[in-house]
């Protein structure tokens, strides 16, 4: 008996998926990435902060892996995380070559940006690697002192400030009073808050450095409240990165207004309550795996995974060269759970996203806000643009 026509094609759909799935399963493209950590001795400060788990970064990567494997099994590749921690940037570029030698290309960094750079200006490093920067927000690595093949997924500093700023100004809160910590990081962060006041239009009518040695666990109602003694102002901005004074501020001002930048209200990449666009499915899946909230540097790692295996499966390739021309292409959008897709911008290669601006427990707003366009991407009014940039970043066509 003749087996009816439209169940033999039936039949043969089914041979040739199958086919298909066992090509794909014998012909699996495997992607390794290197997650590549320098150790760093942490600051003593003054209050009893949360500190920044160890792990921070790492995990965030680790979670993007286990996605990446879940799309991968359709696509027939398999990716693979390896993590190796190092004491200097000598050891940095040399365990980055290591990795290279044996016919590797990727590379996530948690790096200090000196080590970053020295990484990235490597000629031989740079000709066969990708560098994913996920904790470096240095403005010069964007700006002054781009490098190729290095790609930045942790907003900088002026991304962090620019999108306070639009907030601030929205509110009509345009006259700052800037208190600032003594460390190094604490002046960039100053820096890049002043930048965004001129860029858009705020006045900032004092800033103050802390250098006194009152122990504010016992004396910030009295010692603050000198500190910032002023003429009227809107808001108070804040930039001490590791936590010394800032946290001290909020509430014992001498006049009453509200606190933001470093402590406060705070522009981040991450924060562990935005729960829109189904980032609440994100946010679940980092738990079960780390067994603590998703940080910004997790979100950094998990975002640099995320665009590998994004450029890979739309590419089609695991040759650096083509992944690197597709990820600064305008054809890559990444969906990162932030209402946007994002993308790289190819004369700097900053990772184009959304800020959150949270206070500790919620999130408040999103910039960029309403109003502050861009005739490319209203995502550009954030950090560093085009005309802003002078560095020798050559784009997708080295």
């Amino acid at each position: 008996m003749r087996t009816p026509l439209r169940f033999s094609g039936i039949a043969l759909c089914l041979s040739l998926l199958s086919g298909a799935a066992l090509s794909a399963t014998t012909e699996q493209r495997a992607v390794s990435v290197l997650f590549l950590e320098q150790t760093q001795i942490a600051r003593p400060v003054l209050s009893r902060i949360r500190t920044t788990p160890a792990s921070a970064g790492l995990d965030g990567a680790s979670v993007g892996i286990s996605d990446n494997n879940a799309s991968g099994r359709f696509t027939g590749d398999h990716y693979q995380l390896k993590a190796e921690l190092v004491d200097d940037s000598a050891a940095v570029v040399a365990a980055a070559k290591m990795w290279l030698s044996s016919g590797n290309s990727l590379i996530i960094a948690k790096l200090p940006a000196a080590s970053l750079l020295a990484l990235s200006a490597d000629k031989a490093i740079a000709k066969q690697a990708i560098i994913f920067n996920i904790s470096a927000t240095d403005d010069a690595l964007r700006s002054s002192q781009c490098r190729p093949r290095l790609l930045h997924t942790i907003p900088s500093r002026a991304m962090l400030t620019d999108a306070l700023a639009q907030f601030l100004i929205s509110k009509r809160w345009n006259k700052w009073l800037l208190l600032r910590g003594q460390q190094n990081e604490d002046k960039l962060y100053s820096a890049a808050l002043k930048r965004s006041a001129h860029r858009f239009g705020a006045k900032i009518i004092d800033e103050r450095e802390w250098q006194f040695n009152a122990d504010l666990r016992r004396s910030a109602q009295n010692e603050i409240s000198l500190f910032s003694q002023a003429k009227d102002y809107d808001v108070t901005l804040i930039a001490d990165e590791i936590g010394d004074i800032g946290e001290y501020i909020p509430y014992n001002t001498w006049l009453a207004r509200p606190a933001a930048g470093t402590q406060g209200l705070t522009p981040t990449a991450w924060h562990w309550s935005i729960e829109q666009w189904g980032a609440a499915q994100l946010q679940h899946r980092f738990e079960d795996y780390a067994k603590r909230d998703m940080n910004d540097l997790d979100y950094a790692g998990w975002l640099a995974v995320r665009a590998i295996g994004e450029a890979v499966s739309r590419s089609k390739t695991v040759d650096v060269n083509a992944l690197y021309q597709y990820l600064l292409s305008d054809n890559f959008q990444l969906s990162a759970f932030k209402g946007r897709a994002l993308s790289f911008r190819n004369w700097n290669g900053q990772l184009r996203q959304p800020i959150p601006l949270v206070q500790p427990n919620a999130l408040v707003s999103q910039s960029p806000q309403e109003g502050y366009l861009h005739p490319t991407s209203e995502m550009d009014t954030l950090g560093y643009d085009r005309p802003e940039v002078d560095c020798p970043f050559a784009g997708p066509t080295l």
